[in-house]
């Protein structure tokens, strides 16, 4: 075979199956964190700028509460975690701006984070918030999982 061709015909099978992976939603998690007094834990994101509830998307192989664990440890440096209710899944493809994201949202009692961030370029701080100091409106419409989580509601979406 002309080695011409065979690139050719590589390189569309792999555009292919490119275009079908990156139009598959993508999973994640994030974590309605408070401390025992209360507070929450909220990540200021390198893309936006803006508050967001700790979380990212699923790795090859991990569980959903491994993953939360592991978001909250490197966005927040927050090694205690007892996760606790299932707050909702947020599915709406209008929902994230970057893509198609389905986000499984839980609660978590935490300790205070112990460490910056790990990635100072994604995520530029941690802080935790009182109820009453929380800033609005959360980054890539988070603001409806945060008063679903106050709110006792679990929502499907």
């Amino acid at each position: 075979m002309n080695p011409g061709a065979w690139l050719l015909g590589a390189s569309t099978i792999f555009r292919e199956v490119v275009r079908h992976l990156l139009r598959r939603p993508v999973v994640g998690c994030a974590v309605f964190a408070r401390t025992k007094d209360g507070r929450v834990l909220l990540i200021r994101r390198g893309d936006s700028g803006g508050w967001a509830l700790p979380g990212g998307t699923l790795e090859w192989g991990e569980t959903l509460v491994e993953s939360a664990r592991r978001e909250l440890e490197e966005e927040a440096g927050v090694t205690e975690a007892r996760l606790g209710r299932l707050v909702g899944v947020y599915s709406r493809p209008d929902r994230d701006p970057r893509f198609h994201a389905v986000t499984v949202v839980v609660e978590a009692e935490i300790g205070e984070p112990t460490r910056p961030p790990v990635n100072p370029l994604e995520i530029l701080e941690a802080r935790l918030f009182e109820q009453s100091a929380l800033p609005e409106p959360l980054s890539h419409n988070m603001s409806a999982m945060l008063e679903d989580a106050f709110g006792g509601v679990t929502r499907f979406e």
